[in-house]
C-alpha cells in the first residue's frame, strides 16, 4: 500500500469516526428528551468535509479511558 493510499484510508477512517460519534451523541440526546430516533441520523457535511467545530467536538483526542 502506498503512502497516498494509507493517508487516504486514515482520512476516511477519521471522517467515519467523527460521523459515528456525532450520530451516537445525537441519538442519546434524542432518547433523553423523547425525540424520534430519526433525529439521530442528521449528517450535513459540506462537500464531504467535516466542519472544523464538529471535528473538534467529536474528533478523537489525546485522552484515554482506563
Amino acid at each position: 500500500m502506498s503512502i497516498q493510499d494509507k493517508s487516504r484510508a486514515l482520512m476516511v477512517r477519521q471522517h467515519q469516526q467523527v460521523k459515528n460519534r456525532q450520530q451516537s451523541m445525537l441519538m442519546r440526546a434524542a432518547q433523553e428528551i423523547g425525540l424520534p430516533e430519526e433525529t439521530s441520523h442528521y449528517w450535513n457535511p459540506i462537500q464531504g468535509k467535516v466542519e472544523p467545530t464538529t471535528r473538534m467536538i467529536y474528533g478523537s483526542s489525546n485522552a484515554a479511558m482506563s
